[in-house]
């Protein structure tokens, strides 16, 4: 059984995140959840590299987190998001009332790992679990 402490941690500009990224690094074992919002989205490649420069593992919600440069990523598959939309728009557009149409949850999921990232923190990943990837990033 793991034996994990979540800590949260509200960021809302460049100097908190640094701060709470070397506060998870400063601990033992510590590692980051990066949760999707805009904030993350747009300081993506500042929240990548402090990870790597505190040597940090970190998952993160997009696939585009781990193809700059971040550890590993579980999140919906943003392309299949867009699809759905079209859907919704083409149906507007043929006179459905979008009161009408039902709520879409999202249906497709992947996850990604960076064996590169992974090797410059030191970390070997399981061969089970990058089975179980729908992307290898080496």
């Amino acid at each position: 059984m793991l034996s994990v402490k979540p800590f949260a941690a509200a960021v809302h500009d460049a100097d908190e995140m640094e701060r709470v990224i070397e506060q998870f690094a400063r601990a033992s074992d510590g590692a980051l959840l990066v949760l999707p919002d805009l904030f993350t989205a747009t300081n993506r490649r500042s929240i990548v590299a402090l990870a790597a420069h505190h040597r940090l593992p970190a998952v993160y919600p997009f696939r585009y987190f781990v193809a700059g440069g971040g550890l590993m990523s579980y999140g919906i598959e943003v392309l299949e998001t867009y699809r759905q939309a079209a859907s919704y728009v083409d149906r507007i557009l043929k006179g459905e009332r979008p009161s009408d149409l039902p709520v879409q949850q999202p249906t497709k999921f992947e996850f990604v790992i960076n064996l590169k990232t992974a090797h410059a923190l030191g970390l070997d990943m399981p061969e089970k679990l990058i089975a179980t990837a729908h992307e290898v990033i080496e």
